[in-house]
């Protein structure tokens, strides 16, 4: 242990323990823009800076270790003094017109403003509006970003993707696409993670809520909302609302006020899914037994970007069965056409996702396959869902649960668990023991293959079957794991990936909580969900059966391989967005 004072407090920490950390372990928070521990610590905003005793030059407590016998002031003039002018110099090249950005009230950068009572700014302001294709579902602002590096590194260390780099020097520094390239003619895969984790506004996602204002107001139009597993574990969490308050039922009831027409679930077609990728798996498993690969889930569309540029000898090897948003949109666009009587061309369907790849999902042209235009219109994030609310200055706390509609509403507990690393897989592995051993197991029986560990695997025993799993989150994991299957050294006969660390409920279109990593807590809440429900298995899911009885057939016929599979090599990375 290291002993030492921090504004005349006595601490004693454990040896490497940085100053910042020893001043949190007795109450002191420090203010930082860049810090992310064990992932961004190079003191780049200066803003952590506090005073040693006896040095005559500040130093910043993000990277620097504890000693024995030091004394720290974390608030002496010294550094009132420094820590006002370096925010004031980032002000003054970032643009902080707060009213109209998307951050304000939830910005580090003004928070700490606030905080420091910046009321002017001695110094003029010099930011440059860069331009950015505000067609892609990823935004950069560049006259906002403030260059504290957290989307290069989250991208480098985390995803492993490389997407982001220090472009020129000195004044002009700024950040850039690596390779002098746009981002749009990358490789990224769009996960998101860089937005959740920038602490101004810098990055964001397309906003596409405003369009469908416009769509609820004409009464021509049949406005239909399905909304993910993930989402209801976080859609009021900016709005000041518990997760127990913030129930599924008051968020049907706060999509009503909004004027959808119909609000449905997506954990529906997340049991639709299932009962087509579980039975594509066991069609399949003698041919990959062969091949001596697994097959891979094709929910996650941040993951399928990321396997066709970066192993695309892979892509065969991926479930064909779409995800479940757009299985939702191919089934809303004809078979409940067809429940409501109308022609299809008159429904607009919309997905509220913890995601900003769905958006481009969405947009692929050859997954359309209802034939009345896109499948899924629009897409919105989570935090687009929030802003509608508070847009319509909805009061959450005082709606009673509404049920979701039917007979796209329905869900298991299997469904459920979709947003959260390890869930498809689990879900999968219910229906597939059934379709094996034609009885179901203990809807608890894989649990082993939950938690958070990045990377998670077992072999179980499907009534004699052996079969070997895996689930990974996180795509600089993901890459880890695809190599060491293609050294030979892992062998796999069904694998989970999602792109986003935990799964979908830590998905890039999630609310952001600066420095707050909450897809453990939120993937908690959905386990509670999945054991609350009557139903726990995706085959027994009645209306799932109803659709198959009335429309689809049965698993992987005909009429469900036209609506709710897809082909993958139909479509390519990247260049699908220009100018």
């Amino acid at each position: 242990m290291v002993n030492l004072k921090i504004d005349k407090i006595d601490v004693s920490v454990p040896e490497g323990t940085t100053v910042m950390e020893a001043a949190a372990s007795v109450g002191i928070k420090i203010p930082s823009l860049c810090y992310l521990k064990n992932i961004n610590e190079i003191a780049a905003c200066r803003i952590c800076l506090v005073e040693l005793k006896g040095k005559d030059k500040l130093i910043t407590s993000c990277n620097n270790v504890v000693q024995e016998g030091m004394e720290i002031y974390t608030n002496s003039p010294k550094v009132r003094s420094a820590r006002r002018t370096n925010v004031q110099l980032i002000l003054s090249q970032h643009d902080s017109r707060c009213t109209t950005c998307l951050r304000s009230g939830n910005c580090a950068l003004q928070s700490i403003a606030n905080d420091l009572g910046l009321m002017d700014n001695p110094f003029p302001d010099d930011w440059v509006d860069e331009g950015w294709p505000r067609k892609y579902p990823l935004v950069r602002t560049s006259q906002k970003c403030i260059r504290c590096m957290r989307c290069v590194q989250v991208c480098d260390k985390i995803q492993g993707m490389n997407i982001w780099d220090v472009a020129n020097t000195g004044s002009r520094t700024t950040i850039g696409v690596t390779g002098q390239r746009k981002l749009e003619n990358s490789d990224c895969t769009l996960c998101g993670q860089c937005i959740t984790h920038c602490p101004v506004a810098a990055l964001h996602a397309r906003e596409d809520w405003q369009g469908i204002l416009d769509k609820m107001a004409d009464p021509d139009v049949i406005t239909l909302v399905q909304v993910a597993p993930a989402v209801r574990t976080a859609w009021a969490e900016s709005l000041g609302f518990s997760r127990e308050e913030a129930t599924p039922g008051r968020m049907a009831a706060a999509l009503r006020r909004l004027g959808f027409d119909y609000v449905f679930d997506t954990i529906f077609s997340a049991d639709l899914t299932i009962m087509e990728e579980g039975s594509e798996f066991l069609s399949r498993f003698d041919s990959l037994k062969e091949d001596g690969m697994p097959m891979f889930t094709s929910c996650c569309p941040g993951w399928i970007r990321f396997v066709k540029t970066q192993y695309p000898q892979l892509v065969p090897y991926l479930s064909s069965a779409k995800s479940p948003q757009q299985m939702f949109g191919a089934v809303s666009k004809t078979y409940f056409a067809k429940v409501l009587g109308v022609d299809p061309s008159r429904l607009f369907c919309v997905s509220i996702m913890p995601c900003v790849a769905k958006k481009h999902e969405a947009d692929i042209p050859t997954i359309n396959a209802a034939e009345k235009g896109k499948d899924v219109d629009c897409v919105l994030t989570t935090r687009e869902l929030a802003r509608m609310i508070r847009a319509d200055r909805i009061v959450v706390g005082a709606l009673q649960e509404e049920p979701f509609d039917q007979p796209l509403g329905l869900g298991t507990g299997a469904g459920e668990i979709f947003g959260v690393t390890g869930g498809v897989m689990e879900a999968a592995l219910r229906s597939a023991y059934y379709l094996i051993t034609g009885k179901n197991p203990e809807p608890d029986s894989f649990r082993e293959i939950r938690g958070q560990e990045p990377w998670r695997e077992s072999e179980l025993n499907m009534g004699g079957t052996r079969v070997r799993v895996a689930a990974v989150s996180g795509l600089g994991n993901t890459r880890k794991l695809i190599e060491k299957i293609l050294r030979g050294e892992k062998h796999y006969d069904f694998v989970e990936v999602m792109a986003c660390p935990g799964g979908c409920v830590g998905g890039g279109g999630q609310p952001i909580h600066d420095g707050e990593e909450l897809a453990s807590v939120r993937g908690e809440a959905l386990y509670r969900l999945d054991k609350k429900n009557p139903l726990r298995f995706s085959h027994e899911n009645p209306c799932v059966q109803q659709l198959y009885k009335e429309y689809l057939g049965e698993p992987l016929s005909e009429k469900a391989h036209e609506l709710l599979h897809t082909d993958h090599n139909s479509w390519h990375m990247p260049g699908e967005y220009k100018e």
